[in-house]
């Protein structure tokens, strides 16, 4: 075998195990090893690949992966969990005032009371969603 095929199964193989890991460092070294593959094609020079291999694989990690990581795995304006319930709208299940009440809230029954003292929600209004506290669900009416 050639060292240019065994770089490009190495490569490959990294490239695939990606999937499982998803913090893109095996992907950032297996394209650096497809790098070292195509040195190994031009140059026949064993030397050569690995300093290409190391130099490629470093600077992606370096310079790509955070780039990647920032638009895939956190990017900006994605919320998740109860900060993505925030702002959702709800309907009253039962009489919903300052300490207690129950709304429909994506699906799930879920403890609420009203964002202000005095007001009163009948069941069956539609509800804005203002806060998430512990597992109650601070709503308004919505006008």
């Amino acid at each position: 075998m050639t060292a240019a095929l065994i770089w490009l199964i190495v490569g490959v193989g990294l490239i695939v195990a990606e999937v499982l890991s998803g913090d893109f460092v095996l992907l950032m070294l297996g394209i650096g090893a497809l790098f070292g593959a195509g040195a190994a094609a031009l140059s026949g020079n064993a030397f050569v690949d690995v300093a290409v291999f190391g130099i490629s694989s470093l600077g992606l990690l370096v310079l790509a992966r955070p780039a990647l990581k920032r638009k895939f795995l956190s990017g900006p304006g994605v919320k998740t969990n109860t900060d993505a319930l925030v702002g959702a709208r709800a309907v009253t299940l039962s009489t919903v005032d300052a300490h207690s009440g129950q709304v429909k809230l994506a699906g799930d029954i879920w403890s609420a009371r009203s964002i202000a003292e005095g007001a009163v929600i009948d069941p069956g209004t539609t509800v804005t969603v203002v806060e998430i506290s512990g597992a109650t669900a601070i709503v308004s009416a919505e006008p």
